[in-house]
């Protein structure tokens, strides 16, 4: 109601000039989904929970870098029908979702482009304040609109060093600005996009979800395993979502995705064969439960572990009913990136599509107490012998504590089915954490949080 109000007083004024009047659309529309789906202002949730600098140690502008290098996935709307629906956004009800996506598209970016590599505007955003955030979506829309009527939507390509003029220094950043576009464009709000919403919400349907319901993080995980193991993309053939089952990371199963040997991950282009084997890269999604009802204090130190090691992609988590994208850490704060912004349909299959509004600039932060005790963990694994050095190094790191009855997850040689445990996805959200003396382990097979 108080939507249709806004819009009608916006119509009013096209005859004072459509700048103005779009722009003011835009910050009705804004306020609108503020109020609408109980959402913070960015103006208050960046000035209470902004990260502080003189706190921070080290590179500011290097941290910064890094995390505005992110793929950053949030609300949409004015998008195609989502698969089985009539919706045409996500808002109110894919925070879930939109985390898992930007867990996927972390670990896609390091498959694909390195840790080491930052976008080159990193740096320029405009901060996500109330006038920039509208008046800069509004701009973003009009180059949208604007290159579709001029007809530029040609795809992206995967080859484009042929565009590229100059040294071998000018075509590699070519060539990663490209693989940049198109990791951005698998995640796209249409029906054709490999890892995009409508791709995700037809998955789902399986497991009894439909768009509008919400999504816990371990339904999630195994939605963005299924998606994966479905993408067509040449590049998206060369890496595998595992899950874990029960808490329990099975290592020969782990191995096994790493070689392209499981069952459920076919190869018909033949990436895998033997003289490739192992060059499969993994990603490992561990769903947890970190608390009963509320989190427990005692896992602080294990969160900040997992988040300070170079493989980990990060946590699909957030406070109850709300989810986040937690990337790191601030004293007792996680550092998150939040969905909760309802932004316009982007055409990603233009050559040229606007990726500001892909990227964050604003680091948030949350206060560890409030965390939902459910959520999933991930990590990236290269190849064999990298997943090897990654289970050693959690053994060192994550030491038992007296305090600690059970672990969060742990992690057994062998595959599932020696431990004849079901494979079938929980219809429970989340798993019991169940005393693991009871799987015929010892003190060495799984790691003590």
């Amino acid at each position: 109601m108080c939507c249709d109000g806004f819009c009608s007083v916006a119509d009013r004024m096209e005859t004072n000039g459509t700048d103005e009047v779009e722009k003011l659309k835009s910050k009705l529309m804004s306020a609108w989904h503020n109020v609408k789906y109980n959402v913070e202002s960015p103006t208050e949730s960046c000035t209470a929970e902004a990260l502080d600098d003189d706190v921070v140690t080290g590179n500011v502008d290097g941290f910064r870098k890094d995390f505005t290098s992110r793929v950053w996935l949030t609300y949409r709307e004015e998008f195609p029908d989502l698969p089985g629906s009539t919706l045409t956004s996500d808002c109110g009800w894919g925070c879930t979702l939109r985390a898992g996506q930007m867990i996927l598209a972390q670990a896609l970016l390091l498959h694909i482009l390195g840790r080491d590599w930052t976008w080159s505007e990193a740096l320029t955003l405009e901060p996500l304040d109330t006038e920039t955030w509208t008046s800069s979506a509004a701009r973003r829309l009009m180059a949208t609109v604007e290159a579709s009527i001029q007809g530029e939507r040609a795809q992206v390509t995967q080859q484009p060093l042929c565009a590229a003029q100059g040294g071998a220094e000018e075509a590699d950043s070519y060539l990663q600005e490209a693989y940049h576009r198109t990791i951005v464009s698998w995640f796209g709000d249409r029906p054709s996009a490999q890892l995009g919403i409508h791709s995700l919400v037809k998955l789902g349907m399986t497991s009894g979800k439909h768009a509008g319901d919400w999504y816990g993080p371990a339904v999630v995980a195994h939605i963005l395993r299924k998606a994966v193991d479905e993408a067509v993309d040449a590049m998206l053939k060369g890496i595998s979502v595992y899950v874990a089952q029960d808490c329990t990371v099975y290592s020969a199963d782990v191995t096994d995705s790493h070689s392209g040997r499981t069952g459920s991950h076919c190869d018909p282009q033949g990436l895998n064969s033997e003289a490739a084997s192992d060059s499969r890269a993994v990603i490992i999604l561990i769903p947890v439960r970190l608390g009963g009802e509320k989190i427990n204090p005692q896992y602080l130190s294990f969160v900040k572990s997992i988040l300070s090691l170079e493989y980990c992609i990060g946590i699909i988590g957030g406070k109850p009913k709300q989810a986040y994208y937690f990337v790191g850490f601030q004293d007792d704060s996680l550092i998150y990136m939040d969905p909760h912004y309802c932004q316009s349909f982007v055409d990603v299959s233009t050559s040229d599509f606007p990726l500001q509004s892909f990227h964050c600039p604003s680091p948030k932060k949350m206060p560890f107490s409030k965390m939902d005790p459910s959520c999933t963990i991930g990590f990236y694994s290269k190849n064999v012998e990298h997943y090897k050095r990654i289970s050693t190094e959690l053994s060192k790191i994550l030491q038992p504590s007296s305090k600690e009855k059970y672990p969060a997850f742990t992690f057994l040689k062998g595959h599932v089915k020696d431990y004849e445990l079901s494979i079938a996805v929980e219809k429970q959200e989340w798993p019991f954490i169940r005393d693991t003396r009871t799987a015929g382990t010892t003190s060495g097979d799984f790691v003590l949080l």
